[in-house]
């Protein structure tokens, strides 16, 4: 239920111009102009910001306005308003007239999830974008004031009024199209009044130099995520990127699935690959995020993260082409008591793997948080022993068991025995095996042959038991895409 505050906001900024309202209520006014989608209003506030801080998460974040509600049109007016007033700032160069005390728009935090946000929503790339041409315009126009007064003051010496700075705290996705424009606009943040700083960098089907370029001109301060993937950057790429991520001091979370590594062969080239990325992952002291995804890493696991001096608490190595050797390693290193997130997706644990995966749960269970096995070949016939090992996880939230194959009897025995785990609160659980029609290939399963009057049956039978069982704040969904992806930053 809105508060009294927020419902007598919501009637103040619907009517503009806004009367003289004291600094405090500056925050409350910008969030239901923002609700409301009131542009216009949310420039005359930011032309008034009365803090040197404006934090879209902090005002509009705990309402999740940035994913539900139609935000383009509220952000990009904001980004205007911020290009007027140092547009401004520029043209009345000494003479401080401004009542705008702003100093940092801090706009990370936008969701880039699509099945989540209304379709007027701004992604993540198209911040990026519309962030990077601002930038753009108020150098463009420095540097046109600045020709201009030279001309007009041609002989004359005096000292020039010092601009005002304001920094944008942005999470950056670029790509091949948007690569032109953030490049510009971070070489015109060295001088320009306005400039970007970035949280988390994530960079996608880019070339090796472009990659490497941006990385150079990033501020590495506040950097804490750097995500390069669909980049086909193979061992030798990588081992060119790492050693420019050791002037982030702050990185935690470094992200590099899908990129073209296979090192199950050895040969002279990737054992001296294998070698150069394990030394510069281990300079990276405040690591505790590592996503391998679909690297070929077979039985190389322990030569690739020998370096590290500090526990991961996220690994992701989905589709890794894992061996025993890699899971005994993983087992006995000191990341596995400190491992809150996990994820062997795509590995085969219907023969020799599902032992050592049993140890490695055990070795993890005092921390382990979320835990994903999806397209594991498992049946009914491994619930047992998995069973054994999950129910020892007692500070486990989630569980993601998609793309296996069983029956609506051992779904219905994994919930009467998961169901203990008091922090459970999402299964993604794999469609049963007799909710499809009979007769066909389980290996060429679609769509069309789900028998969905069986699912909802079953769907509806699980809901059923999770309520006798008092645990009806546990959410099963055989849907991997209906909830929202987990975030290390969240744990």
């Amino acid at each position: 239920m809105d508060s009294l505050l927020f419902l007598s906001a919501r009637r103040l900024v619907a009517h503009r111009p806004l009367p003289t309202v004291p600094a405090q209520l500056y925050p409350v006014l910008f969030q239901a102009a923002f609700l409301d989608g009131r542009p216009l209003v949310l420039q005359d506030l930011v032309a008034q910001w009365p803090f040197p801080v404006l934090n879209f998460q902090g005002i509009v974040g705990h309402r999740e306005l940035l994913r539900d509600h139609p935000s383009k049109l509220c952000i990009q007016s904001v980004i205007l308003a911020v290009v007027d007033q140092l547009r401004q700032d520029l043209e009345e160069a000494g003479h401080d007239s401004s009542r705008c005390h702003l100093r940092v728009l801090d706009v990370t935090g936008l969701r880039d999830d699509a099945a989540g946000r209304a379709p007027e929503g701004m992604s993540v790339w198209s911040g990026t974008v519309a962030l990077a041409k601002a930038c753009v315009e108020v150098s463009k126009h420095q540097r046109e004031l600045q020709k201009c007064r030279s001309r007009s003051h041609k002989g004359r010496s005096g000292a020039t009024a010092t601009p005002r700075f304001i920094d944008i705290h942005a999470d950056l996705f670029v790509n091949g199209t948007s690569y032109g424009i953030l490049w510009d606009a971070l070489q015109a943040g060295n001088t320009s009044p306005l400039r970007l700083k970035c949280r988390e960098f994530q960079a996608e089907e880019l070339c090796l130099a472009g990659i490497v370029s941006l990385l150079k001109s990033l501020d590495p301060s506040g950097v804490r995520r750097v995500d390069l993937r669909f980049n086909n950057l193979g061992l030798g790429g990588l081992s060119l990127v790492l050693p420019h991520l050791s002037r982030f001091l702050g990185l935690r979370s470094l992200r590099l699935p899908y990129s073209n590594v296979d090192v199950r062969r050895p040969t002279p080239e990737s054992v001296l690959g294998i070698r150069c990325l394990a030394r510069e992952l281990g300079k990276l002291q405040s690591l505790r995020e590592l996503n391998l995804g679909s690297s070929r890493l077979s039985g190389n696991l322990r030569h690739i993260l020998c370096k590290l001096e500090a526990p991961l608490e996220s690994l992701e190595l989905a589709f890794c082409s894992l061996l025993p050797a890699d899971f005994a390693f993983l087992s006995q290193s000191f990341h596995a008591p400190a491992l809150k997130r996990l994820d062997l997706s795509g590995h085969d644990f219907s023969q020799t793997l599902l032992q050592p995966l049993q140890h490695l749960l055990e070795e993890t269970s005092a921390s382990l948080l979320h835990l994903d096995l999806m397209e594991c070949r498992l049946t009914d016939s491994h619930l047992d022993a998995l069973l054994v090992s999950l129910r020892h996880c007692s500070c486990l939230r989630s569980l993601g068991l998609f793309g296996n194959s069983f029956s609506t009897a051992g779904l219905k025995d994994l919930l009467w025995k998961t169901v203990v785990l008091p922090d459970l609160r999402l299964v993604v659980y794999p469609i049963p095996v007799d909710c499809y029609k009979s007769g066909l290939d389980p290996g060429w399963i679609l769509e069309e042959q789900l028998d969905r009057e069986c699912l909802g049956a079953v769907s509806a039978e699980l809901g059923r038991m999770l309520e006798s069982f008092g645990r009806a704040d546990i959410v099963w969904t055989s849907n991997p895409y209906g909830h929202e992806a987990l975030d290390y930053f969240c744990l």
